[in-house]
Order: structure tokens, then sequence, then C-alpha cells
């Protein structure tokens, strides 16, 4: 083999090469085929119309999601392991049938001195009987069991009053600074109330990508976007069972790689928002030496079967304005490429040794 024919051989495999640029992709329905056998995904220039569809499409889809979640409170029903005070007045000794005043609650799940509804959603009380609880309302209990021991007292008075909150409750996991279960009671909790009973959101907590579990759904969340609406958070009431999750921001980088002076993971911010020029000040800003400049790329849903590629010609400080409205999604790729310049030095560095070894082997065979 020469030299010039390991010359061609690593030009056509040399790294850095360029990706096709927005200008040089066919435009005419009849070319059609020749884009798709030379590129396999299309390539959009970033510019303010892009940018404006993309705020418009996301605040749609995040509108209708809210829309879901917003409704009014349910009122309470008792559920199984809820603990009842019931007093009827006049006749102290009913009160011996309830839960032992002498044991001691040390705990959230310990139940307090009262009527415990049992795993079958009944409640026993003297000279009433059973009654099925499950799901009625305290002043419905007060009423049924009025009825009932008007056969045993005259005009009885009984008052009933939920003395512990056991049977329903939600789940807040993730960065907040007291996970766990909180229990629901008479006073409807929301979205808000959950994260301040659960301590408030760490440190490391994204706020705009919050996640609730409802039903065997997910609905994404986004402080953020509430606040900058003016959507009261108040308004999302919370359901026996949901599940809350506040993810850390480390989980939603954007990977920044190329010709920066630092390639990393770029973390978004306190909002949890991150824009093209925030991530690429993260990494150390473009590499002066390397970097082509007109030569920034945003590869999304690159692991999805329809994986976008966004262009931004960052040369001009007006571009710049772009990448600072230009918001990233989680795990986005930022690539920077390298200059012509760049890339033929690298080539060079490949074949050099190519070079030599063929010169080297011509001698020998001689």
């Amino acid at each position: 083999m020469t030299a010039v024919s390991l010359l061609a051989s690593a030009c056509a495999v040399a790294p850095g090469m360029r990706m096709s640029s927005p200008a040089a992709l066919p435009v005419t329905s009849s070319d059609a085929q020749a884009t798709s056998a030379s590129l396999p995904v299309s390539i959009e220039d970033i510019d303010i119309t892009l940018i404006g569809q993309m705020k418009s499409q996301l605040a749609q889809a995040r509108s209708a999601q809210l829309l879901d979640l917003v409704s009014a409170p349910a009122v309470y029903t008792l559920g199984k392991g809820d603990v009842l005070q019931i007093t009827v007045w006049d006749h102290p000794e009913l009160a011996a049938a309830q839960v032992p005043s002498g044991q001691t609650a040390t705990r959230a799940f310990d139940p307090v001195p009262g009527f415990m509804i049992d795993e079958d959603g009944n409640l026993q009380f003297p000279y009433a009987g059973s009654l099925h609880v499950e799901g009625l309302k305290p002043a419905e209990v007060q009423r049924e069991l009025t009825a009932r021991l008007t056969n045993a007292f005259i005009k009885p008075q009984v008052t009933v009053r939920v003395a512990s909150f056991r049977a329903k409750q939600v789940f807040v996991d993730g960065q907040v600074h007291a996970p766990g279960a909180l229990p629901l009671n008479d006073i409807p909790m929301t979205l808000y109330d959950a994260i301040n009973r659960a301590g408030g959101f760490g440190d490391a907590a994204d706020q705009s990508r919050l996640i609730l579990v409802r039903d065997g759904r997910s609905y994404p969340i986004s402080l953020t976007d509430m606040f900058d609406t003016g959507a009261n958070p108040a308004k999302v009431s919370l359901r026996d069972g949901d599940l809350l999750r506040v993810p850390a921001r480390d989980e939603n980088g954007v990977y920044v790689m190329g010709e920066v002076n630092k390639p990393m993971t770029a973390i978004p911010l306190r909002n949890g928002r991150l824009t093209l020029s925030e991530a690429i000040s993260q990494a150390g800003s473009l590499n002066s030496n390397t970097a082509d400049a007109s030569d920034v790329y945003v590869i999304r849903n690159s692991l999805g079967p329809r994986p976008q590629v966004y262009h931004l010609a960052a040369r001009s400080p007006v571009s710049m304005l772009l990448a600072n409205q230009f918001e990233l999604n989680p795990r986005d790729i930022v690539y920077v490429d390298g200059s012509d310049l760049v890339r033929f030095s690298r080539v060079l560095s490949l074949l050099l040794p190519a070079v030599n070894a063929a010169l080297t082997g011509a001698i020998v065979t001689k």
C-alpha cells in the first residue's frame, strides 16, 4: 500500500469531522431520499421563531396537565385505623370500652385513646353494636349512633370527633428534609402543604420537575412555571395514596462536550432551568483555540426513536441572546465542533505515523 493510499484511507475515518451544516441540507422534495441517506436526522437552526414555538408548546402541555390536578378538595371520610373520640353525655361509663387510656402513643402510628375502626371498617360501641363506618363522615356516624342509642337511653346526646387520623396518607420522597408518609386529616393537604410538612426542599432539589404519581399515572409539576404564570400550588390538593417525588438537580443534567474548556455534565440552576448559554458557561466557555463557534449543536432525545438536532452559529454576540433563551431538557447533549485547522491537525496526527511506516516499508523492500 502506498503512502498516498494510506493518506486517503485515514482521511475517511478522521475524528472530529464536522456535522452537516443546515445550509448544505437539500430542501427540495426531489432530494428527500438523498437527505435521508446522508443524514439520519434533520438539523434545525435555533432562531427566535423556534424558541417561541417551543415555549408555547411547553406552556400548553403543562397547562393541560395542571388542569387534571386542580380540583375541589374532597371532604374527609373515615377509614380503617382511624380512632374516634365518642362522648355520650351523662354516661361516662361508656368510655371504658375505648382503647385503654393508660396506653401512651409514642409513635405517629400508635393509636391514641378512643374507639378504633377495625380492619373491616367497623366500629364497636356499647349498646349500639357493630357499625360499618368506613367511608362515612363523622357527622354521619354521630347521627347513626344517636339513633341506635335511643333504644337504651332517653334522648342521648352524642359527640363524635376524630382523635387520630391514621387511615389515609400521602408519601413524599426525594430531595426534602424529612421524606416519608404524611397522614391526611380533615384539613385538605395541598401540594405546598406536603412540601412544608416534609421539611421543605433540600439544597439539591429540582423545583421545576416534581413528579406526582396518582392512580398509576405520573404528572410532572413545575413550581417554577406555576409561580411565573401566577398559578397557585395551593390549588393542587393531594389524595390518599399519592406519591410526590422531588428529584435532585444532578439527575437532570446536560452533557457538554467537544471544544469547550471543561467538558462536563452541566447542572440546572436552583429553579430547575438551564439555558444553552448557562451550560456552556458551566463548561468553561468555548475553547478559543480549537472551537468553531459557528457549529454549536444540541442533540435531544438521543436514545429515543426520533432524535432531534438543533444548530446555533454562535459567532456574533447577537446569537448568544438566542443561546440565553434556548432552554435545555434533561440529558440533552451540547456539542461544540472544532475548527478546520484543528481537524486538519488531528488528521495529520493520525496520518504521520502511517506515512512514516509506509516510507520505512518501501525503503526496506528496496
